[in-house]
């Protein structure tokens, strides 16, 4: 059995070797583990799943309606106490949580998060909440692949390149589609198609297909038939099609942020409960649809019926059922803190979305059968779209699944359309508007590629311009200040003029003893100063803030942290 001990005693072994042999050791042994985790956590999902939701629908009725609510409300019920109580930081989907992984913590993600995301995805996802895995086994990748590389001697502010790495064979392993991982983790996470880190990326995106190759197969999630015999009339549906499912992406994105902005702000209902709440909404969902339709898709990740519509062994009507209530349940199931992804409910619901137009509209246009299929696999890729923001991975994860030539006119036009109609959602993806919203604002400084350039640019270059501030001392705004960000202090500027900062221990004694709270001195610099110059104030700063002030009005226009510089010099590193 292979333990704790052996694992640190190979990467000790590791350490020994020359700078270019370790790099590719490191490389080979981060996949193989998020590989292998994402393997474990897939097979997981899929095993619950099967022993409860599709053994209850082969009971009677009532049998299912009993089954399904005690299954998916005591498995949401364990992971809200899980969440709340261990690592609230788990919930949700897990990507934007490793985006501020890469971004402000320089890669550093602990071992607590990963095991509880692991935990409460397999109940949450294989419990029946209408939540994705793909996400998820995203975070649990790049997690502990920056794990490992602290048992490898990595310092915490250099795990950047370890979490892409494990990011990638994570999510070529969920879909078997390492083409689609290279460009996800590069468009998404990274934010540069031509990164430094695309070689390392490509070998663990590979490994990790591989890897799931090896143990379950070619096609890990559904399954999609070889598509012949195209006719040219599907192109007159695909833009149709292309609106329709980009549009219910854009309703999820809206309605999810929506409902979890609310949520945020209630006191009445215990943050441990609200993942009931969700599955609630979902069963109601759920087994309406299956009393209707006889499918359990709204349920889990909804494969299953998502692969017989890929086969034309599905009933249209049936579908746009499906596509209503799978929208309602996954918005319910994610808004309400529940374990789990996006990817899996976009896809089934864009999937269903061109099934549905296909039919409807099949009664006057005629179709093929291999034309149904493909104007399935074309909401697939722009619901997709529409909600990450990541053209090149919606195309290629349809497109890799399939290998079929004669899809990719369709997919490319559908892609086109969803870009457009994403503008609708606003400027920011689903993921980065669940960092916005949660307190978070990423900062991408991309600094020279030399230690005396770097020095001497002017620190406007990685001020923050937006900084969050407090504007008053009244002590709901402060308890506001505290619940709605994250940050360890805040400048305080009272009738436009700063008064100096305001720190979070500050904040929070002052709230429990009932007094005002202790102000800082600022440290103030100009826009024009060197990053060198500033990197000096820091030494006389006790909070680690410099305010960045206008010369002629002193009005403070940025703020730059100990963090950011840290941040943007490690940049440089990468």
């Amino acid at each position: 059995m292979i333990t704790g001990g052996h694992i640190r005693t190979l990467l000790s072994l590791a350490r020994s070797f020359p700078d270019n042999t370790r790099t590719i050791l490191q490389t080979l042994l981060f996949s193989l583990a998020a590989a292998l985790i994402s393997v474990a956590f897939l097979l997981m999902t899929n095993h619950v799943f099967s022993w409860t939701f599709e053994v209850y629908a082969r009971h009677s009725r009532v049998f299912f309606i009993v089954a399904s609510f005690c299954t998916i409300m005591g498995s949401a019920l364990v992971v809200g106490l899980l969440l709340n109580l261990l690592s609230p930081d788990a919930a949700g989907s897990g990507i934007p949580q490793l985006k501020a992984a890469y971004w402000k913590e320089l890669g550093y993600v602990p071992f607590k998060p990963v095991l509880i995301k692991f935990i409460a995805g397999v109940l949450s996802i294989g419990g029946g909440s209408s939540l994705g895995r793909e996400g998820p086994t995203v975070f649990m990748g790049g997690g502990l692949a920056s794990v490992l590389s602290g048992y490898a001697g990595v310092a915490k502010r250099l795990r950047r390149g370890a979490i892409v790495i494990g990011a990638s064979a994570g999510l070529a392993a969920a879909f078997n589609t390492p083409l689609a991982a290279i460009t996800f983790v590069l468009e998404e996470i990274v934010g540069d198609i031509s990164s430094r880190s695309i070689g390392r990326v490509v070998i663990s995106s590979v490994l990790g297909a591989f890897v799931v190759y090896a143990i379950i197969g070619r096609q890990p999630a559904f399954s999609l038939p070889s598509v012949e015999q195209v006719s040219w009339t599907h192109y007159l549906l695909v833009p149709v099609v292309a609106f329709i499912a980009s549009l219910a992406g854009i309703v999820f994105q809206r309605g999810t942020l929506s409902w979890r902005a609310g949520l945020k702000k209630q006191k009445r209902i215990p943050v441990w409960l609200l993942p009931c709440c969700g599955a609630f909404i979902t069963w109601v969902l759920g087994v309406g649809a299956f009393l209707a339709t006889g499918k359990i898709g709204v349920f889990g990740l909804g494969y299953h019926d998502l692969s017989r519509v890929l086969h034309n062994d599905f009933v249209w009507w049936a579908a746009g059922i499906l596509v209503v209530c799978k929208l309602l349940a996954t918005i319910a199931s994610y808004s309400f803190g529940g374990c789990g992804g996006i990817f899996s409910p976009t896809l089934f619901i864009g999937g269903l979305s061109g099934f549905f137009i296909a039919g409807l509209l099949g009664h006057w246009v005629p179709l093929t059968p291999a034309d149904t299929i493909v104007l399935s696999a074309v909401g697939m890729s722009a619901c997709l779209g529409a909600v990450v923001r990541a053209p090149l991975s919606s195309l290629l994860i349809v497109f890799e699944m399939t290998h079929q030539f004669s899809m990719v006119p369709g997919l490319l036009l559908g892609m086109f359309i969803s870009m457009l109609v994403s503008r609708l959602a606003g400027n920011l993806n689903f993921y980065d508007a669940i960092l916005v919203q949660d307190g978070h604002e990423l900062i991408k400084i991309r600094p020279p590629l030399d230690l005396h350039s770097w020095q001497n640019l002017p620190i406007s270059t990685i001020a923050n311009r937006r900084p969050i501030v407090a504007t008053s001392l009244e002590e709901q705004d402060l308890r506001d200040l505290l619940d709605n960000h994250p940050y360890r202090a805040f400048p305080l500027v009272l009738e436009g003029r700063l008064q100096g900062i305001l720190t979070r221990e500050a904040i929070t004694t002052a709230l429990n003893d009932r007094k005002p709270p202790m102000i800082e001195d600022a440290v103030t610099c100009r826009a024009n100063q060197t990053v060198r110059e500033v990197a000096d104030a820091f030494i006389v700063s006790p909070s680690g803030v410099i305010v960045l002030t206008d010369p002629g009005s002193r009005a403070l226009t940025g703020i730059i942290t100990l963090h950011d510089l840290l941040r943007a010099q490690a940049s440089i590193l990468d």
